[in-house]
């Protein structure tokens, strides 16, 4: 039996999903790509270094509510806990700044999203699943604009 679900939390899920997924083909294609590994894999923690002014400067007032809203509520990792239940880590992930901070904690909420973490027919606490995937859209947007390279990928554009 399926439970009833948001349509709008659906539809902001959706949008999401396909702005992160048109991101990380934007990195891969510019050549933001990790070292060393035979399969293409975006490399968030370079793009977050040559974007670090756009999440760690003075921002617009949108962009500065998401990224506060990040650092005072970061998504948790979920963790399989030693007696094999499912739990939730407050660990974050290791960066060098806080723009890959950011950056590695929208990486986080698809991961969620993704993997299962966040969603069984049902939104496991709704606003705040909302408020992550809101928040991470404007962050992806203002750094896809920030970069010139990632921006013409983004517009379709020859790179």
């Amino acid at each position: 039996m399926t439970r009833p679900t948001s349509p709008n939390l659906d539809a902001l899920a959706f949008e999401f999903f396909r702005e992160f997924a048109r991101c990380e083909y934007c990195l891969k294609v510019v050549g933001l790509r990790e070292p060393n590994r035979r399969d293409p894999t975006a490399d968030w923690g370079a793009f977050a270094s040559e974007i670090r002014p756009t999440l760690e400067g003075p921002h617009a007032a949108k962009l500065q509510v998401s990224v506060q809203y990040y650092i005072d509520h970061p998504p948790k990792k979920q963790i399989q806990q030693a007696d094999g239940l499912l739990g939730w880590s407050d660990v974050l992930p290791d960066h060098k700044h806080q723009a890959e901070l950011i950056l590695r904690l929208v990486c986080r909420v698809r991961n969620n999203l993704f993997h299962g973490g966040k969603f069984n027919g049902h939104w496991f606490e709704p606003q705040r699943s909302e408020d992550l995937l809101s928040h991470a859209l404007v962050i992806l947007n203002a750094c896809v604009e920030s970069h010139q390279a990632v921006r013409d990928a983004y517009a379709q554009k020859a790179v």
